[in-house]
């Protein structure tokens, strides 16, 4: 059956958290690009330095630490409908605060709250879809997020061309409310996770949740092996994390977030306009669309990654995307060499060249970061596990944000791309070492992997599932 009839047959309650996750994946990835578009006019009107400019964007992904940091006792806390609606009306607020900021102090405040919304919601998203959308579908609706935040960046690069010619740079980011308001209309509908009602020992809910969203299971078992995996859970901490025998997935995991993006992928969605602009792109059209228009690539590259990873395996598309970010970086570098006097064919490779380095990011880590998160721990350390990568991952983004623009004049394009090409082929030889190739492995498995200090169990001497751990990453579990 193909996932368009399984889709068509899921309750409209499990599309609806789909559609709540959509919506929000189009916030997360709006932010990011429309930040880049309306930092040109920012700069301008705030007569902003090189270091400023940096500040202003790295304010967001600042927050976004904090509020990874706090999402996920947040999300257990106080459930993960309330944390959907608070960051709704959070996100819609701060927003519009960005947009009504008179003095870059004001801004500053207003992106810093503004991230620390995302952050909470990179965190709850994830787990609220994984819970409450019906088995069969969950990695679709998963990868519907996925998606949006793609679809999301190329709606904020629309949005800041299609208002470049005023130089409405308010309108900008204050448009990142209407998604919001969107969002906060369908959670405001939904019930909490049957999960997070077991948590807080509201057996009763969690039976009429489960019931409303696959009507044909068993829903007693479900409740039942619901509460076992909870109380196994418990069991887990970062001190069994930092301790053999799982010490080895923790670096694996957490150097794996870490290089994702000190690669510098969020420095060509931050400020593509301002690269475009140093190989000699001029105008709002070319400094906008063409940004654009590299991630519709991108968001090409994660199908096609997402229609061979359980095909031909982890490793080989992991490796092959990064492989493809380290040429992309030797094309920049020779472009920014050569390019004295950019034009004609060097600025046509210099495109190429950044289109490469992101359809190369979204095909291996983009397309593989949470598969290889939710299968590297026993499920009662998946949820730490998870959230270490994250916040290696942000860390790593917050010293990218920081720091690009001032590589950038001081390094120069040849410079810039040329530390970003060894960071890639330290990446490279990371993943070469460390990751494992689980295609086909059930999550017990893998585990064994890592007791075993990095080698597979003897044939013969696998460990059979169990009904808990199946073969799907905790992302969609």
């Amino acid at each position: 059956m193909s996932i368009l009839q399984d889709l068509r047959q899921t309750p409209k309650l499990g599309l609806l958290v789909g559609g709540a996750a959509a919506t929000i994946g189009v916030i997360y990835g709006y932010d990011m690009s429309n930040i880049a578009g309306a930092l040109l006019f920012i700069t301008k009107q705030f007569s902003l330095t090189t270091s400023e400019q940096e500040l202003v964007t790295t304010a967001v992904v600042a927050g976004e630490v904090l509020g990874a940091l706090v999402g996920g006792w947040l999300s257990n806390r106080l459930g993960r409908k309330a944390c959907m609606v608070g960051l709704s009306i959070g996100y819609a607020l701060f927003a519009l605060l960005s947009a009504m900021a008179t003095d870059v102090p004001m801004l500053l405040i207003a992106r810093l709250l503004l991230g620390l919304t995302i952050g909470i919601s990179v965190v709850v998203v994830p787990v609220f879809v994984a819970e409450s959308a019906p088995a069969k579908v969950r990695g679709a609706l998963l990868v519907a997020y996925q998606v949006a935040t793609v679809f999301g960046i190329i709606v904020g690069y629309l949005a800041a061309y299609l208002l470049a010619g005023t130089g409405s740079w308010q309108w900008m980011l204050g448009l990142a409310a209407v998604p919001a308001v969107i969002v906060l209309a369908i959670v405001i509908k939904l019930p909490d996770t049957a999960r997070w009602y077991m948590m807080r020992g509201r057996t009763a809910d969690a039976r009429r949740t489960l019931t409303a969203i696959e009507p044909d299971t068993d829903v007693e078992a479900e409740l039942a092996e619901m509460q076992r995996a909870i109380n196994e859970e418990r069991g887990g901490g970062l001190r069994e994390m930092l301790r053999t025998p799982y010490l080895r997935a923790t670096v694996f995991v957490v150097g794996l977030g870490f290089f994702i993006q000190i690669t510098g992928i969020n420095a060509v969605v931050y400020y593509s306009p301002r690269i475009f602009e140093a190989m000699g792109f001029t105008g709002n059209a070319a400094l906008l669309l063409l940004p654009a228009a590299v991630q519709v690539a991108a968001l090409i590259a994660v199908f096609v990654s997402l229609s061979l990873v359980d095909r031909v395996g982890r490793r080989p598309v992991l490796l092959t995307g990064i492989g493809m970010m380290v040429v992309a970086n030797i094309l920049l570098v020779g472009v920014f060499t050569a390019g004295q006097n950019f034009g004609g064919l060097l600025t046509v490779l210099g495109f190429l060249g950044v289109l490469l380095f992101t359809v190369g990011f979204t095909f291996g880590f983009g397309a593989l970061v949470w598969v290889y998160a939710g299968e590297s721990f026993p499920s009662r350390l998946r949820s730490l596990g998870a959230s270490a990568m994250l916040t290696s991952d942000l860390v790593a983004n917050v010293l990218v944000a920081a720091f690009f623009l001032t590589m950038l004049q001081r390094l120069g394009g040849a410079g810039t791309f040329a530390v970003f090409g060894v960071l890639a082929i330290l990446g490279f030889v990371f993943v070469r070492k460390f990751a494992p190739e689980t295609k086909g492995r059930q999550l017990e498995e893998i585990q064994q992997y890592w007791e075993n200090g990095g080698t597979w169990p003897e044939p013969g001497n696998e460990v059979q599932a169990t009904k808990s751990e199946n073969t799907e990453p905790a992302a969609v579990r």
